[in-house]
């Protein structure tokens, strides 16, 4: 993919577009100009012309003839639907791996998961990156990369989304128990167990997203319980 005017990559208009969809900054229902989102990115149209195409792939963005672009609703129903699709994908890849894991991935596998302990969760961004690392090593060199890549464009949305949220305490232990479940699962090739906490992890974590947005909705001003 070649670069477009004023230097600006189209994955990073894209990034930019998803981030402030998902944050709120564009509005649930906004349309969207693609004249006055490439002024207000600094680019040309063809990059935002691009990146609304895979927001439309994602959900994100809906586009009808004659109608242009408009922001969809990002709410606990999205998560849902996204969760249940990645309840089917990150299985299936979990499964693979386990015919091909080897003791370098298992050690790589603990290392990351060492990080992630010693971290506490005590910096939210960076716990995403150590936990992003910990299921590339799984999911990155699987064969279909069609649906590996739908895996990475769901956790950059679910992260996104989650970034707006604290971790409750009984997740953060959660998300460590299952990660060391996991591994050895890996370890000693049980590919179904694995497959099982996987699925697992991933409902949970749409839960927990999902538990979240509901409380910060009853909180906001003007709501019933406000």
């Amino acid at each position: 993919m070649t670069a477009p005017d004023f230097d600006v990559s189209h994955s990073t208009i894209y990034q930019r577009i998803r981030d402030d969809i998902v944050s709120g900054r564009l509005a649930p229902l906004a349309r969207l100009k693609i004249g006055e989102l490439a002024a207000t990115y600094g680019t040309s149209t063809n990059p935002v012309r691009e990146a609304l195409q895979v927001l439309r792939g994602e959900g994100l963005v809906t586009i009808e003839p004659n109608r242009g672009a408009r922001v969809v609703r990002i709410d606990e129903d999205f998560v849902r639907d996204i969760c249940e699709i990645e309840m089917l994908i990150e299985p299936s890849l979990t499964r693979w791996f386990c015919t091909i894991a080897s003791d370098p991935d298992i050690a790589e596998l603990e290392r990351i998961q060492d990080q992630i302990e010693g971290l506490n969760f005590g910096d939210p961004e960076k716990h995403g990156q150590l936990d992003t690392q910990f299921h590339m090593v799984i999911y990155g060199r699987h064969y279909n990369r069609h649906a590996a890549d739908l895996w990475w464009r769901h956790r950059e949305i679910l992260r996104s989304i989650a970034r707006k949220f604290p971790t409750s305490l009984s997740r953060r232990q959660t998300v460590v128990r299952e990660h060391r479940e996991l591994i050895e699962a890996i370890r000693k090739q049980d590919a179904e167990k694995a497959a099982a906490i996987v699925a697992q992890h991933v409902e949970g974590s749409g839960r927990h997203i999902i538990e979240q947005m509901r409380l910060a909705r009853l909180k906001a001003p003007g709501s019933a319980s406000a």
